[in-house]
């Protein structure tokens, strides 16, 4: 009988005006204590996570560019992610554990669970390390790109966020296929 690797899958950045959609596939070699949704750990928390996660598990990072959402549409984009995250993952899990209702049909077995970040460990592990990813890469492109506040907002349309976008015009790193960025852009 073989021994069953579980990969927990899950992504973050599917409601942002800005940046890449990033997703992280997880084995958890061992307990890790204190795994959930991202969206509930303090962001210290979740970094000391993150550094623990990328230590002590096998794990690997996918990603979808604002090109790709743009030409795919957000849900393929993050389909697609989720397949690069499995599909560089060192081992093969034999069972691949997604997070929502969405199956990105990565050719191996895959059950969908919604609320997953929140139930399942591996699934949280993913949802943690994919968000610090996200998260450090937003901060870098705010350097680049400043006014968007993405250093604060991660790329999601806050008030200031929107206010720049109106008063600088999008940049390359904005969604033109999002409704709030395509009619920003048609009014300049």
């Amino acid at each position: 009988m073989s021994l069953e690797i579980i990969a927990g899958v899950d992504e973050v950045g599917r409601g942002p005006l800005a940046g890449p959609v990033v997703a992280a596939a997880v084995i958890l070699t061992r307990p890790i204590n204190g795994l959930g949704d991202s969206k509930t750990i303090s962001a210290k928390g979740r970094v000391e996570l993150n550094e623990q996660i990328r230590r002590d598990t096998i794990w690997a990072l996918g990603a979808a560019s604002v090109d790709e959402i743009d030409r795919l549409n957000i849900r393929s984009a993050t389909l697609l992610a989720m397949r690069r995250a499995i599909s560089r993952l060192p081992q093969r899990p034999t069972l691949v554990l997604v997070d929502g209702n969405a199956d990105p049909m990565c050719g191996l077995p895959t059950r969908c669970i919604v609320k997953g970040d929140r139930d399942v460990p591996a699934i949280g592990a993913a949802s943690i390390i994919a968000k610090v990813c996200r998260d450090r890469l937003m901060v870098r492109l705010a350097a680049r790109y400043p006014g968007f506040g993405w250093e604060r907002n991660a790329g999601y349309g806050t008030a200031e966020h929107r206010a720049a976008i109106a008063q600088q015009g999008p940049v390359p790193h904005h969604r033109r296929s999002f409704a709030p960025i395509k009619a920003m852009a048609a009014n300049r």
